[in-house]
């Protein structure tokens, strides 16, 4: 009621009834008779064409006056009074209030008015512009006033909510809830609620009762909430946003829900008119048929609890229309379903797909896709079963299901679920009942004791809150899991309910709202139409009707009681009354009778108690339902049985039936189906194929289950015969004058058993309209072919075939296409018929065709085959032989896995290629599971047989074995064994005649077949086997051999693959059975297969063959070794090596003899190895006979013994020998490295030394080109040759070669132009030598010739320059007085000059200085008589034109005085 107040009165502190006193009461009556408010005329005017008028569409004048709180919609209607939309009035309020805001809207009237007609007065565009700028204005002051206005009005309120909190909490209301809309496609949509309560509520919208999340569809959905003013806009609405749109306001309080329709419109040019139903697609139907087509389908599905299943099939719709959409439905159980949280639809253009997004019982049914156009629609069904999620508590029964609310009103609401098929281990003791407040996760259980009725009122509800409910089952062993929660439901009167959702229609959009405003101070009257709506052993439900008066308030209700017989009335709700017109009693006393009546109340007094009610007994009204009678199961499919049963009788509110299943002899029951089904016919599907079962039933009612129903006659689970479908593909393989022979296609389904032959009939045709059917033959044919004989001339047939088996004949065939009965004359062969796929595997598959009838003019000399893909355009057919094969089958390999193809098939003859065959079916390339091989066996007795293995067999299967894909009549040669799912084929007596192609195909499956080649090679290997088997072989892993152990033994042994316990060994030597003694030691390991014999030496006397025989129960073998001639001589003489060398290693030995070793350094090492030494063993080498003394160069280490000799060279030849000796013996080793051992040991060193050398290189001397190379070490004994242009180089005075060093050099003197080429050095070491070279030629050459020149030159001029030899002193100290002569050598060519020099001036020669220069050689320095003066530093300085060079002497005079005092 509350609902109706306007948002403006919600700024008052008391705007609810409940808390107003009498004063406020009766102004606020005054209040709201002063704002009534009705549409004025200025709103029901016309305007284009168009008048507003009343929701019913009657004149005014008719209409019966509204109450005073209701609240009327208005519809636009045209001038046809078609409803094309809404005009709906603005809102009443206070005088006040409406005063203020209607000058508004009446200004903005007038100022449209005007507007229009300056529009139409005055074309100047200033003046529009100017009246545009002024309404803009207008419109900005308005929304600013409005704006000011609310702000004020919540300011005020939240003022009050403030001062006094707890007194204003209160439930959610909406004072202006959301209006229905029609709009155009493509156009904005906002749908607005103002909303009160404390505390604030909180505000979801809803599309078809599914909650909007603007971020899963970004840019769609756009909310908002301001000053509790909730708006919803939707962006560019498209036929998808067509739906009921619903807004949920909730506090801690309650929940309030306001509903709005929300219909998009197609323009079609012209014509409004609004389609049907909204479509997905731009694209028109009209003017075209469609064609649909369900491909791809779902089958019989199984889930479990809580699992995700999906459904889907693809559509093909014939024409393909670009971006159009059909309609697409599902439904379960012939309800449509609509997305929710449960299930999900999509629909991706080919292919249409539901979700079942978590599994419960209540998903369990029979799924429909109904695909719908203009043209008409298409459905396809399937069952789907949802089995129990395994219980929490072993023995638990299931889940109960399909909770929902069986009545609600404000006092409480009955909840009513069905039971679940699986009771556990024990029968179901009860239930109990959970309830969850709708925004919470927090599970309350309802009752404390279980309740055996499937109904249960849940009391203590909070009123205008919404709740969701679950049940539980319990039984001895535990509870079961929670069934799927029931839809929310408000605890409100129906009453209550409907005034707060209202009514819409989808397409005329009204919305009527309406409340009764009670009379003042009346006393209510008597509740009408007393009850009993319920009634069980724990609980009995009243109803009534409200009385017709009421007062100020709310009625509230009284409820009596009293026992039968009695007048003695108790009121059963004393301290609460009862709010709506229903209740639920508890706690009566079960077998007792009561009556029961109402009273009304209100602020003014208690009214006047309704009728009693007759007598109720409390106690369950509905018996639980007898047993269903005689079950009667009948085969359906290999995996389904159709069950059919008696109904119970008399049973009432029957909730449908049960159906389990039991294996013969297994005594487990298990449920057939989940949900109760109402039928008194299932098919029970999910059996195991070839399995005896027998059924039983019982119903369920909301008392509960009834006993089972007599156990069913067992049945086996396999297809039931019906009778074949109709052939196809009917065809003419050749025609005469009077006759034409058909072909056909045999049926896709063949009714369970063979087909027995086939009936063809015929009718002529004339002048396209057909005669009268007649039959051709009377008798079966077997094959599909057959001649129609009787036929006139040039006269046009048609044809239909129909199939039979035992089950009876099958519906015609399709009348095949017309064909004109004349003689063919062509040359070429007619086409081939009868095709047939076997062997389909992933990259190949066997083609199988019959010869045409019509041979042409030759007969028929071969055949072709073609190949395409399935979806390929006919210029892809391809040929798969090049050459024609004369055989009517072949194999085609090189096929793409998983992709599907098409074949046809050509004959020829010499006239040519005839006519192709018809097309196979679509042939997927793909090796199904489980396919098996045909494999070949050879059993222990050398039979050799085919084996072929099918699993997927039915009991109507058979093998059918063929030799080159021709059944196998004649037994002669073969058996054929069929057991189980397994055939084999024995040959009896294998040859050449047996070859082939061996086939086996299996009937009455999915195309189960292979095939195996039995070539020449093939059957020669089996041969083999098979006298293996039969004459059986010990298999050997080794055949008997020989060797030699230590000390010379001699083992003679081999190895057997495999023996058994009780297999012997008979050895034999030259035809005599020997036996074990002192010669000869037998072994033989059972475990390894090991069979030796030993011997401790050989003699003369054991030449011959020796002979190991086995024999090992039926099978046997033998092995022989001949040893005789130079084959045991060698033996013999190698034993008694090993032998003596066995004695020799007893004492110090020698384990690797005497050998050399070369060290990169060019060192000779002489080692040897020994072993079993001794401290006491001592080594002597020796050379030449001659002991060699221990010295540094001999050692021991790790058991070898080394001689270094550092620089070897040819004294180092001779005989070296080592000798080893203790008291345990003696042992030698000799090397010989004289002649040709010390000639292979020199050539190893000379082969490090050319190893060692580096690349040849040029340099100049003076003298002329020097060619060199370095090694690291040199002999004496190398031998190398210099090569010039690859021939050795004759040394001469010019031309020499030498060593220096490590430097071996070849040197030209004075070289010219002639010397320039490839120059070589060879060193020799007696293997095939090392050859470095060089080439001296070109710029090389140049640059050491130029280098050459310029070293001579300098040479020269070092020879020959100026040169002070010697003579002259470095000090000379003398006495005064006397002479002094020095004298020096001088050289050089020319004749130097020669300057002499005191303190580096040139002095000259006097009397005093004599300075002489003889013969060119000899200087002279003479002073006659020294004195001090003349000491100092003297030079003499040579000089020519190739240099000059200077010697330096100091003379130092002295006095004797001077010289004496220094001595004293």
């Amino acid at each position: 009621m509350a609902g109706s107040i306007p948002f403006y009165q919600k700024h008052h502190r008391h705007y609810d009834r409940g808390y107003r006193s009498s004063e406020a009461e009766s102004r606020m009556r005054h209040y709201q008779s002063s704002s009534t408010y009705s549409a004025g005329t200025s709103l029901s005017a016309t305007s284009r064409g168009l008048k507003v008028s009343s929701h019913s569409g009657l004149e005014e004048k008719r209409l019966s006056p509204l109450p005073k709180r209701s609240k009327p919609s208005y519809l636009a209607v045209d001038k046809e009074n078609q409803i094309i939309g809404y005009v709906v009035p603005i809102f009443r309020g206070s005088q006040e209030f409406v005063t203020g805001l209607s000058d508004t809207e009446e200004a903005r009237a007038r100022d449209t008015a005007a507007y229009m007609a300056r529009r139409d007065l005055f074309t100047s565009g200033l003046e529009m512009e100017r009246s545009e700028v002024i309404s803009r204005k207008e419109a900005m002051r308005e929304s600013a006033e409005r704006i000011s206005l609310n702000k004020r009005i919540h300011e005020h309120e939240e003022h009050f909510k403030r001062m006094n909190e707890d007194s204003l909490m209160h439930a959610p209301e909406f004072v202006i809830k959301p209006r229905s809309h029609t709009v155009w496609e493509k156009q904005c949509v906002r749908l607005h609620c103002t909303v009160s309560g404390w505390p604030d509520p909180r505000v979801i919208w809803y599309k078809n009762n599914v909650a909007i999340d603007p971020l899963a569809s970004p840019g769609k959905f756009k909310l908002e909430s301001r000053y509790n003013v909730h708006t919803m806009e939707i962006n560019k609405c498209d036929f998808d946003d067509t739906a009921q749109y619903r807004v949920s306001a909730m506090n801690s309080q309650g929940e309030q829900s306001a509903f709005a329709s929300v219909v998009v419109k197609r323009f079609k040019g012209e014509i409004d008119e609004t389609l049907p139903r909204p479509r997905l697609g731009p694209v028109s139907e009209y003017g075209i048929t469609f064609q649909i087509h369900i491909v791809d389908t779902f089958g019989v599905s199984f889930g479990r609890e809580g699992e995700t299943m999906s459904l889907g099939c693809t559509v093909i719709i014939y024409p393909a229309l670009h971006r159009y959409q059909p309609e697409i439905q599902w439904y379960r159980d012939d309800v449509l379903l609509s997305p929710s949280k449960w299930t999900h639809t999509h629909w991706s253009g080919d292919r249409a797909t539901l979700t079942l997004t978590h599994l419960n019982k209540e998903d369990e049914g029979l799924y429909t896709l109904r695909v719908a156009t203009k043209s008409g629609y298409e459905t396809y069904s399937a069952y789907v079963f949802v089995k129990d999620a395994d219980a929490e508590v072993e023995g638990a029964p299931g889940a109960p299901l399909d909770v929902y609310c069986l009545d609600a009103n404000k006092d409480y609401i009955i909840v009513a679920w069905k039971q679940p098929a699986v009771e556990g281990g024990n029968s179901i003791l009860g239930y109990f009942v959970d309830r969850c407040e709708v925004g919470t996760t927090h599970w309350i259980q309802c009752n404390d004791t279980p309740v055996k009725f499937a109904r249960f009122p849940v009391t203590g509800l909070v009123e205008g809150r919404s709740y969701t409910f679950r049940v539980r089952a319990v039984n001895k062993s535990g509870i079961s899991r929670p069934s799927r929660v029931s839809e929310p439901v408000a605890a409100m009167d129906p009453a209550d309910r409907a005034r707060m959702r209202g009514t819409s229609a989808p397409w005329t959009g009204q919305i009527i709202v309406t409340e009764e405003e009670p009379a003042e101070g009346v006393v209510p009257g008597k509740p009408s139409e007393l009850q009993v709506t319920e009634a069980t052993k724990n609980y009995v439900v009243l109803s009534w009707k409200p009385p017709g008066e009421k007062g100020l308030e709310g009625v509230m209700y009284y409820v009596e009681k009293c026992v039968s017989d009695t007048d003695n009335w108790q009121r059963v709700n004393t301290e609460i009354p009862v709010k709506s017109p229903r209740f639920a009693l508890f706690d009566l006393a079960e077998g007792k009778s009561y009556r029961f009546r109402v009273r009304c109340c209100n602020s003014a007094g208690v009214g006047e108690p309704s009728e009693p009610t007759e007598a109720i007994t409390v106690g369950d009204k509905l018996d639980i339902p007898s047993a269903p009678g005689k079950v009667v199961p009948t085969r359906n499919t290999d995996t389904s049985v159709v069950v059919s049963w008696e109904a119970s009788t008399d049973a009432k509110d029957l909730v449908g039936y049960y159906i389990e299943a039991s294996i013969v002899g297994s005594d487990v029951w298990e449920p057939c189906n989940n949900k109760p089904v109402k039928g008194t016919r299932f098919i029970c599907h999910g059996l195991i194929t070839g399995e005896q079962y027998v059924f039983r039933v019982r119903a369920v009612n909301a008392a509960g289950l009834s006993q089972f129903s007599p156990i069913s006659e067992p049945v086996e689970v396999k297809a039931a015969i019906a009778s074949p479908a109709p052939p196809y593909g009917i065809t003419i393989l050749e025609c005469v004058r009077d006759a034409m022979v058909l072909s056909w296609k045999q049926p896709t389904f063949i009714g369970g058993a063979d087909i027995t032959g086939y009936f063809v009939d015929y009718r002529e045709v004339v002048d396209g309209v057909p005669g009268k059917w007649h039959e051709a033959n009377v008798k079966a044919v077997s094959e599909r072919a057959y001649r129609v004989s009787e036929l006139r001339e040039n006269r046009k047939y048609q044809f239909q075939v129909r199939a039979a088996n035992m089950a009876g004949v099958g519906i015609p065939s399709r009348p095949s296409d017309t064909f004109l009965c004349e003689e063919w004359t062509i040359a070429v062969p007619g086409p081939p018929h009868d095709l047939q796929v076997s062997e389909v595997r992933s990259d190949s598959l066997l083609l199988l065709w019959k010869p045409p009838v019509y041979q042409g003019r030759d007969p028929v000399n071969g055949f072709y085959v073609d190949i395409k893909e399935g979806e390929a355009p006919e210029e892809a057919w391809r040929g798969v032989n090049t050459k024609a094969t004369e055989k009517t089958y072949l194999k085609v390999k090189n096929l793409k896995e998983g992709e599907t193809y098409v074949l046809r098939v050509r004959a020829q003859n010499k006239a040519g290629v005839g006519k192709t065959s018809d097309v196979t079916e679509p042939v997927l390339a793909l090796t199904k599971p489980g396919t098996k091989e045909i494999h070949v066996e050879v059993d222990d007795d050398g039979v050799i047989s085919l084996n072929f293995e099918c699993s997927d067999i039915t009991p109507d299967s058979k093998f059918v074995w063929s030799k080159n894909y021709e059944e196998i009549t004649d037994t002669s040669r073969l058996t054929i064994e069929t057991k189980g799912t397994k055939s084999q084929t024995v040959f009896k007596s294998p040859g050449e005649e047996d070859i082939g192609v061996y086939s086996c195909l299996v009937t009455h499956t999915d195309g189960a077949s292979s095939s195996y080649t039995l070539s020449e090679e093939e059957l020669k290997r089996l041969l083999e086997v098979s006298h293996e088997h039969k004459y059986p072989i010990i298999p050997l892993k080794s055949d008997l051999a020989v060797e030699l152990q230590e000390k010379g033994k001699v083992r003679f042994w081999l190895q057997a693959e495999k023996m058994s316990a009780n297999g012997k060994v008979d050895y034999v030597f030259n035809d005599n059975v020997l036996s074990q003694g002192e010669k000869y030691k037998m072994n033989f390991d059972k475990n390894t297969g090991v069979i030796e014999m030993l011997m401790e030496s050989l003699t003369p006397a054991d030449e011959g063959t020796y002979t190991f025989q086995l024999n090992d129960g039926k099978a046997t073998n033998q092995s022989s070794l001949v040893l005789i001639g130079d084959v045991f001589k060698q033996l013999q003489k190698e034993s008694e090596f090993q032998r003596k060398e066995w004695f020799r290693k007893q004492g110090p030995h020698f384990i690797e003899g005497l050998s050399w070793e070369v060290t990169p350094d060019c060192c000779v090492i002489l080692k040897c190895k020994v072993g079993n030494m001794k401290k006491e063993t001592s080594a002597l080498w020796h050379k030449d006979g001659h002991q060699i003394k221990a010295d540094e160069h001999l050692g021991f280490t790790e058991g070898v013994l080394k001689l270094e000799i550092a620089q070897i060279s040819r004294k180092d030849a001779g005989v070296y020998e080592v000798v080893l000796k203790d008291e345990r013996g003696k042992d030698t080793s000799t090397l010989n490295l004289t002649d040709q051992g010390f000639k292979d040991l020199m050539n190893e060193v000379f082969s490090f030394i050319a190893n060692s050398s580096t690349p040849l290189k040029i340099t100049s001397t003076d003298e002329g080109i020097r060619l060199y190379t370095f090694v690291s070490f040199y002999n004496d004994l190398l031998q190398v040759t210099w090569h010039y242009k690859d021939s050795a180089i004759s040394f001469s005075d010019r031309i020499k070669s030498g060593v220096v060093g490590e430097q071996l050099w070849l040197q030209i003197t004075e070289p010219t132009e002639k010397d320039m080429g490839k120059y070589a050095i060879e060193f020799n070491d007696g293997k095939g030598g090392l050859r470095r070279t060089v080439e001296l030629s070109g710029q090389a050459f140049d640059d050491a010739f130029a280098e050459f020149q310029r070293l001579k030159a300098a040479a020269i001029a070092e020879r020959n320059r100026a040169r002070v030899a010697g003579g002259l002193p470095d000090v000379v100290t003398i006495q005064e007085g006397k002479a002094l002569n020095l004298t020096c050598n001088i050289s050089g060519n020319p004749v130097p000059e020669v300057t002499w020099l005191k303190n580096d001036r040139e002095i000259t020669s006097d009397e005093h200085c004599i300075l002489k220069f003889e013969s060119g050689k000899f200087a002279s320095f003479t002073i006659t008589g020294v004195n001090t003066s003349d000491s100092g530093k003297y030079s003499i300085l040579v000089k020519n034109k190739f240099g000059t060079e200077s010697g330096d002497f100091t003379v130092s005079v002295f006095i004797p005085e001077e010289a004496g005092g220094k001595r004293k």
